[in-house]
């Protein structure tokens, strides 16, 4: 018999300084049985990050050509597709070119990890991914994130350029995000 998926909630004061943005989020998630808590953290800091009416989360594990993360303007149609952690070029050079007014991101566990992606995208010539925005998150922030299992969380993110700063549970942790280009 199959595990269930575990719901995770986090209550979120949200800071995107940047963008002028200062918000309280309701964030609910399901941890699918074959995620890491390493993975939600990251699936959450993107829902911070990309914050905007309408985002909800997507099919993510259960299909592979399915966003982490996306948004739909009031006719349905897709105006930002993300996929948190492993992605293949090939399936966001796909999404990139089917979707040309939306916004394509990819944001990842690990500088090294998004370094991989840009190789193996250049090595198959992928013109559409020169248009993707790819992020990757210090992989400490998470780990430090992820130390404690707890299924209600209430936290406070400040993003800051290229910083995220997160308190939870009177302790603060901070990451840099870093920025990649096919």
């Amino acid at each position: 018999m199959a595990q269930a998926p575990v719901l995770y909630d986090f209550e979120v004061a949200l800071a995107h300084v940047d963008r002028a943005l200062e918000e309280k989020l309701s964030v609910r998630t399901a941890r699918h049985p074959s995620e890491t808590l390493d993975r939600v953290w990251l699936r959450v800091l993107a829902f911070c990050f990309f914050q905007e009416e309408r985002l909800a989360f997507g099919k993510g594990l259960s299909d592979p050509d399915a966003p982490d993360l996306e948004t739909r303007d009031l006719t349905g149609d897709l105006t930002l597709w993300v996929r948190a952690g492993k992605a293949e070029p090939s399936t966001v050079h796909k999404v990139a070119n089917k979707n040309g007014r939306a916004r394509v991101a990819v944001f990842f566990e690990s500088p090294r990890r998004m370094e991989e992606f840009i190789l193996d995208a250049r090595e198959e010539k992928l013109s559409k991914l020169a248009r993707a925005e790819l992020f990757a998150v210090e992989p400490g922030l998470i780990a430090a994130l992820a130390e404690k299992d707890e299924r209600r969380n209430k936290l406070s993110v400040t993003i800051v350029g290229d910083h995220f700063y997160v308190e939870r549970g009177g302790r603060s942790v901070d990451g840099a995000l870093s920025r990649g280009q096919v």
